[in-house]
């Protein structure tokens, strides 16, 4: 029987959510670089930077069609330590990259690694809780994780002010193998060996089929998608948008963090909140939020220019302060129907909310490479328009399953 229950629980929350910050690392570290790095790789055109963090969430996103099967059959632990192998080949590939094609396959490459600790983590959060527990503590592993895009910029800026941005791959590296000796010294296995899936050629089909049985599963997914989306554009095009079109260089890694402390903050509320209010009720309130903040924008500054910086940053707050409620709670409902195939499950819907993902973001990522920061909330508007009507359609088929089923 392999151990349900680690010693202390606030361990296993800061060990997943190391996990998962490695990716986060990963990306935020680089923003500051972009510029530097485009000029060394030969990018002439200054859009294409975005590139060297979207394609990374490509990786992150189809990884686990690999990792998520083979965690079911073989367990969570070695398909962590398997992506953390190929995580440090990527990343030699991005620092000894001579072209924007070579750094783009290193950085899906680098998200291809990374999906394993990321999905799995989330494969064993399941394994170990369920419901709004699950969700209670996603939060606060979120939170957690969240410290990461917090410092990550700065740290970047630092380390290319002293030294250039090949040392951020090489802090990357050893933060990787740090976790990956935390890991290993004190995470039990949490997947029974009685609850273990074959591994056979039809497994993944079979998972899929499996999945879209359940219309919740696939609902919230999409949802995701659409936030995720959304959200990314700003990821990618913040450098952009605060060191180009409001020429604060100096000042971007504290606005960035500054930025994720209220997504922060929303996740850690998130915590306490889920057991009183329910996922689903928060994830109806955050999105109404979502919403309503991007369009309150779009009508105050139509066919304007970008209002004063601190303007912008009161949205910015207020939609990622919606997005805090909204990441662990659209996770949670997505897993809860098929804890009994997590694996397989995380990584299929990793993979939708991806593939909507990457191409929403890098569409809208080209209207805002402009000079204004508008086409960015049109995109917040027309997703959150878009997934409450997901939600919507959703809550209208659980009320005619309830009907149903109580007439029968």
């Amino acid at each position: 029987m392999i151990q349900k229950r680690i010693p202390s629980q606030f361990e296993f929350i800061a060990l997943m959510a190391s996990l998962m910050s490695i990716a986060a690392l990963a990306i935020d570290a680089l923003l500051p670089a972009l510029d530097l790095i485009g000029i060394d790789i030969g990018i002439t055109n200054t859009a294409n930077n975005q590139l060297l963090i979207t394609m990374m969430f490509l990786g992150l996103g189809t990884g686990p069609l690999l990792f998520g099967p083979l965690s079911d059959s073989l367990g969570r632990k070695p398909i962590v330590f398997m992506g953390f192998f190929v995580f440090i080949i990527a990343s030699i590939i991005c620092v000894k990259a001579p072209n924007l094609e070579v750094m783009i396959m290193g950085r899906i490459l680098q998200g291809v690694g990374l999906s394993a600790p990321r999905t799995i983590s989330i494969a064993m959060v399941r394994d170990l809780y369920r419901g709004d527990h699950m969700a209670r503590i996603m939060s606060f592993i979120t939170v957690v994780f969240l410290l990461v895009p917090i410092v990550a910029p700065a740290m970047g800026q630092m380390v290319i002010d002293s030294y250039n941005w090949q040392a951020i791959f090489y802090i990357q590296l050893l933060f990787t193998l740090l976790v990956c000796l935390w890991f290993w010294k004190r995470q039990p296995e949490t997947l029974e060996y009685d609850k273990r899936t074959p591994l056979k050629m039809n497994l993944f089909s079979r998972g899929t089929r499996e999945l879209f049985k359940y219309p919740r599963t696939i609902g919230f997914t999409l949802i995701s998608g659409f936030i995720t989306g959304s959200f990314l554009v700003y990821l990618s095009a913040s450098q952009h948008i605060f060191q180009e079109q409001y020429g604060l260089k100096e000042e971007f890694p504290y606005i960035f963090a500054a930025l994720a402390i209220s997504i922060g903050l929303a996740t850690f509320m998130n915590g306490s909140l889920v057991l009183r209010l329910g996922m689903e009720r928060l994830v109806t309130i955050a999105l109404g939020g979502y919403f309503i903040f991007s369009a309150t924008y779009l009508l105050l500054f139509f066919a304007a220019p970008n209002p004063p910086v601190v303007v912008l940053l009161v949205f910015f707050a207020l939609q990622f302060f919606s997005v805090g409620f909204l990441f662990g709670n659209l996770r949670a409902l997505a897993m809860e129907p098929v804890g009994h195939i997590a694996g397989i499950a995380a990584a299929i819907t990793g993979l939708i909310s991806t593939l909507m993902a990457v191409p929403i973001s890098t569409f809208i990522g080209r209207f805002v490479s402009g000079a204004r920061v508008y086409p960015l909330f049109i995109g917040f508007t027309v997703c959150a328009f878009l997934s409450i009507c997901i939600l919507v359609y959703l809550k209208t088929y659980g009320f005619r399953l309830k009907r149903m089923r109580s007439r029968n």
